[in-house]
């Protein structure tokens, strides 16, 4: 059973930076490629970046230049570095596992983080 404990999000101004990070259990975590989605209010769950096991990496096009993913497999975490953040990037961030590649979606969630971009 793997488990994922999201961590960062909070109230931040427009054209400030969060970092989200997501705590995993297991010991398979290694091998897993790990994805952040976001999910605003009315829409529906997006991908926002993905990143393999050996680092490489899928972003979205409208996080790109602005959202970093990263992880570090000796701590079992995966992070999401934001910036230049928007309105537009208020969402319920949330960390996904088990992906069968850098477009799809693992069966494995957490139980997501608020990030509201707001003056």
């Amino acid at each position: 059973q793997v488990q994922l404990v999201e961590s960062g999000g909070g109230l931040v101004q427009p054209g400030g930076s969060l970092r989200l990070s997501c705590a995993a259990s297991g010991s398979i975590f290694s091998i897993y490629v790990m994805g952040w989605y976001r999910q605003a209010p009315g829409k529906q769950r997006e991908l926002v970046a993905a990143i393999t096991s050996s680092g490489s990496t899928n972003y979205a096009d409208s996080m790109k230049g602005r959202f970093t993913i990263s992880r570090d497999n000796a701590k079992n975490t995966v992070y999401l570095r934001m910036t230049s953040l928007k309105p537009e990037d208020t969402a319920v961030y949330y960390c996904n596992a088990g992906a069968p590649n850098l477009w799809g979606r693992g069966p494995h969630w957490g139980q997501g983080t608020q990030v509201t971009v707001s003056s």
